[in-house]
């Protein structure tokens, strides 16, 4: 399942609001959506979105925090990429 750019961001910040639901995407091995989530946290909040808005700046800031406090950003996003494209083809 290849998911379009928009996709891939509402799916980061869905999982990035709801940490919990992190271990639920890894046990079904929903790839694309952690693949998402790695390289959204990884890109971090855009500093242009500190001056369009502030408010969404510092919600992104404090869960992308949360993200690597919890340990997730050991997760190989070449990996979930590969696991994605070859699970993605069945």
């Amino acid at each position: 399942m290849s998911l379009t750019p928009r996709q891939k961001e509402l799916t980061a910040r869905h999982l990035l609001a709801h940490p919990d639901e992190i271990a639920v995407c890894l046990k079904g091995r929903k790839w694309p959506e952690l693949a998402a989530l790695v390289e959204f946290a990884r890109n971090d909040a855009s500093p242009a979105l500190a001056q369009t808005d502030p408010a969404l700046y510092r919600l992104l800031r404090r869960q992308i925090t949360e993200f690597h406090l919890r340990g997730w950003s050991c997760l190989d996003l070449e990996k979930l990429r590969n696991l994605a494209a070859v699970h993605g083809t069945r």
